[in-house]
């Protein structure tokens, strides 16, 4: 069934985006709390590490046939969320959530790799989302993945 988003949608996205990792690290034992701030969207502090994490979160929804389109990040919300980390003395991470039909996967991981791993093209970097990309996530140690799967009965 084609679904049209409302005219809301991508605010609504962003806010489910933030919930959602929040929602994670909170169930993971991060002390994490929702701030409103330019450059980062988050504040966690690893249980693990101890370290304190500045996270700038990128939600995206992708309707049938464009689940493996990549997810564009400016180059200047790299300077943005580094910024804020700075103000608040932590580290700046990126989390990324793409809702791609039954399956909703969220990625996270220091800006630093970030940049290593989809180092900027023409102002932008470019989060991959094609079968291949994937799998280098997946077996990549230092990227946090979790992934809901959904169903809707009409």
């Amino acid at each position: 069934m084609k679904v049209s988003k409302s005219s809301r949608h991508a605010k609504i996205v962003g806010d489910f985006g933030e919930a959602l990792v929040l929602y994670w690290l909170s169930k993971y034992g991060y002390e994490c709390a929702r701030i409103d701030h330019t450059g980062i969207d988050l504040i966690a502090r690893n249980p693990s590490k101890k370290e304190l994490m500045g996270i700038s979160v990128k939600s995206r929804t992708r309707t049938e046939g464009t689940e493996s389109d990549v997810v564009n990040i400016p180059i200047d919300n790299f300077e943005k969320a580094k910024n804020a980390c700075i103000a608040f003395g932590c580290v700046p991470y990126f989390a990324i959530v793409v809702d791609a039909g039954e399956i909703i996967r969220g990625y996270i991981l220091s800006m630093d790799h970030l940049l290593k791993i989809s180092p900027p093209i023409n102002q932008t970097a470019y989060w991959k989302m094609s079968t291949k990309h994937l799998e280098k996530y997946r077996n990549d140690s230092e990227i946090i993945i979790f992934e809901f799967h959904t169903s809707t009965k009409w």
